[in-house]
């Protein structure tokens, strides 16, 4: 996994443009301050369509780190979670250019 995609996901948690888990990424998205969905690679299929679905409907890009399981992207973020929602355009760019 590219350390600066951890990095940025690290300085975006620490600034506080971030929401945590399922429930509250869905409801970033609802609310329309979600700018990107991050999930980790080893995400159960359920949960990545669920928070597919609901960022479709919203035309919010989700990225799935397929080489970054959740135990790697805890410990990046400071907090434990497979799914999370990226609520800053900036970094939200950001990410977006050094995943592709």
């Amino acid at each position: 996994m590219n350390s600066k995609i951890l990095t940025l996901l690290g300085f975006c948690s620490k600034a506080g443009k971030m929401s945590y888990g399922m429930d509250a990424s869905v409801e970033s998205i609802k609310k329309g301050k979600a700018s990107l969905i991050i999930a980790a690679s080893d995400v159960s299929p359920k949960s990545l369509k669920e928070i597919t679905f609901n960022a479709e409907k919203e035309k919010v890009k989700v990225t799935v780190l397929g080489d970054t399981d959740m135990q790697t992207l805890s410990h990046a973020i400071g907090r434990k979670c497979g799914i999370l929602s990226v609520n800053d355009k900036g970094f939200a760019e950001a990410v977006d250019k050094l995943v592709f």
